[in-house]
């Protein structure tokens, strides 16, 4: 029996026609919320990227200021622009596009957006805030900033009704963007993680154990069938580019024969990113009021 499909494309859609009713009650208070956007060069990836972004803020009614320098832009100009950004009250949120050109250290600028603004979540103070909760309604009463693309893996599963309370998750991967704090998120509600990486002994067997699987691990087609419970629920977060097109670091083809639910690449993780992303933006412009 197959699995059935998470669509993260229609539930991002549903989120964002909530986003736009809390837009427009905001707007009825004289506040549009405002994200900056900073493209540094001209990498392919990165401008499709910001386009997108920008083409959301277009969508929802939020106000766009996208930044796009050369790349031989030093990092002085660049600390200097995002302490504009700062201090400018129509913005709410500021993203700076990665990877950055090498004369300039992303750590400095990264650091440099204030933690108000900082709708990425990457910021050490709020990845303090985020770190030192004691559970997910904690985390919603506080407003954090949680990370875009783990915080969409969260209403996925959340908005799918699948339970993560007293379940066994395992997560493939063990990066500052998704591993580490996608495992935070499910252990804030209440799920019993395992993180998995390169030095993972039997790592196929930890998997199976798995009521919930978080494959983040950048390899296509990396998690086969015999690495997944019968009835699990699978959260692809690979995007790989091949000659057979886009693929996850799930071999969809087997493994949605033995899984429960699972997400497909594209449309599954991909499109919550942007949209959570809208999230925390409209979560900073209400801190206006």
């Amino acid at each position: 029996m197959s699995a059935r499909i998470l669509s993260g494309k229609e539930i991002a859609k549903k989120i964002r026609e909530e986003l736009k009713d809390e837009i427009a009650d905001l707007k009825s208070q004289g506040i549009t919320p405002g994200l900056a956007t900073i493209l540094v060069g001209e990498d392919p990836a990165s401008q499709v990227y910001v386009g997108a972004k920008t083409k959301t803020c277009h969508d929802l009614g939020i106000f766009s200021d996208q930044h796009t320098l050369p790349a031989d832009t030093s990092e002085g100009k660049l600390l200097s622009l995002i302490d504009e950004l700062n201090n400018n009250p129509k913005i709410d949120g500021i993203l700076t596009q990665l990877p950055l050109p090498k004369q300039i250290n992303e750590t400095k600028v990264l650091d440099a957006i204030s933690p108000e603004k900082d709708v990425d979540g990457f910021h050490p103070i709020n990845v303090g805030r985020f770190f030192t909760v004691k559970d997910f309604e904690e985390m919603v009463e506080k407003k954090l900033f949680l990370p875009c693309t783990p915080h969409g893996m969260i209403e996925i599963i959340k908005r799918s009704d699948i339970q993560m309370n007293g379940k066994e998750a395992v997560v493939l991967g063990r990066s500052n963007i998704v591993g580490k704090p996608i495992a935070m998120l499910l252990l804030a509600n209440n799920a019993t993680v395992t993180i998995c990486h390169s030095r993972t002994k039997d790592l196929a067997s930890v998997c199976k154990r798995a009521d919930i699987l978080i494959a983040a691990i950048g390899k296509p087609k990396f998690v086969t069938a015999d690495m997944v419970k019968e009835g699990a629920c699978v959260i692809d977060v690979g995007v790989n580019r091949t000659e057979q097109g886009l693929v996850g670091d799930v071999d969809f083809e087997k493994v949605v024969d033995i899984a429960g639910s699972i997400t497909p690449v594209p449309g599954g993780v991909g499109p919550m990113t942007i949209t959570m992303l809208m999230v925390n933006v409209v979560k900073s412009a209400k801190k206006r009021i």
